[in-house]
């Protein structure tokens, strides 16, 4: 996958038959299926494409793939490196015929690409653009607490004048862009549920809520908690060998960092109002467990509610009481 060119290596059976290099377009791909349809006599619903997940470099192949029916595989680049190991050498033929390998080698655990709702796919591409604002507000601001701080004060001010029409701007687009998002999440009756749903956990906002709806494809990408957890770097795992390597459990770095941060943010935001959460923290703090741990644990706590509210469909309760029967 290139911004440009696909690359495809073919196997049947296990054999290469042949490799072919087209243009990252519709015209390009229809190129690649008329030929494979030449080449080679057995039904599409045989056929398993497989690809590295590159952003939305992969996306005209994604749509023209599922217009035409065929399965794919889109696999996180890390798992087909690792599978090979130590190797030499690289280019876009090679790493093509580096996935095809892969894909057939790993066919058994095959995990295909379910597309995500035209309407979750605009919320996404909503939020990045959210998070560019975001980030042009914090660069904005940023230096000039720096300069009122340590700077001239005089200066300070003047850049704070310069800039302040500016900031206000990206601060009332932030503002229409999050707007624009809950409009959408109204108008469509089961992502006005799911979201219902996942806020009446104590510390998930807006923001938490609706990437989590995306990173989830709506809750049916990621299925259970605990890989909610292990994708979000919130799981702890042991480092043991033998009998000389021994370690506290730990979070692995092989996650997704924003996402991790989303719930960082409100764990921090459950413990600091009132509440089973808070206390629970306090409690486990008292007991002498290190604090970044027991924030870990709340993070985990969060994921693990929002998942038992869209299972069972009903809003958080504080006060659970159970019904005699």
């Amino acid at each position: 996958m290139s911004k440009e060119t696909l690359d495809f290596v073919v196997l049947f059976e296990g054999k290469k038959l042949f490799h072919i290099q087209v243009s990252n377009n519709n015209t390009g791909i229809n190129r690649f299926y008329k030929r494979i349809k030449q080449h080679i006599k057995v039904d599409q619903e045989h056929w398993l494409l497989c690809m590295e997940h590159t952003g939305i470099y992969c996306n005209p192949l994604l749509e023209y793939s599922n217009g035409k029916g065929l399965s794919v595989w889109l696999e996180d680049a890390s798992r087909i490196r690792a599978y090979h190991g130590l190797e030499r050498g690289k280019d876009d033929a090679l790493d093509a015929f580096r996935i095809a390998e892969y894909a057939y080698a790993k066919k058994e655990k095959t995990m295909l690409y379910k597309a995500p709702r035209k309407i979750i796919d605009k919320i996404k591409t909503i939020i990045k653009l959210r998070e560019r604002l975001v980030t042009t507000k914090t660069r904005l601001l940023a230096p000039l607490k720096e300069e009122k701080r340590f700077g001239d004060k005089q200066l300070a001010r003047e850049h704070e004048k310069l800039l302040k029409p500016v900031i206000d701007k990206v601060i009332k687009q932030i503002q229409l862009v999050e707007k624009k998002i809950q409009k959408l999440i109204k108008e469509d009756e089961h992502l006005r549920r799911l979201y219902g749903l996942i806020t009446s956990v104590q510390g998930v906002g807006f923001v938490t809520a609706i990437n989590t709806l995306v990173v989830t494809n709506e809750f049916k990408k990621i299925t259970e908690p605990k890989k909610m957890a292990c994708h979000c770097g919130v799981a702890p795992f042991k480092y043991d060998s033998g009998t000389s390597i021994r370690s506290k459990a730990k979070v692995s770095h092989r996650a997704n960092k924003s996402m991790k941060t989303l719930l960082h943010l409100a764990a921090m935001s459950a413990i600091s109002c009132n509440g089973e959460l808070k206390d629970y923290y306090l409690r486990k703090v008292e007991e002498g467990k290190n604090k970044m741990a027991v924030i870990n644990a709340v993070r985990n706590k969060i994921i693990h509610r929002m998942f038992v509210c869209v299972r069972e469909n009903r809003k958080y309760e504080k006060i659970y009481s159970p019904v005699l029967v």
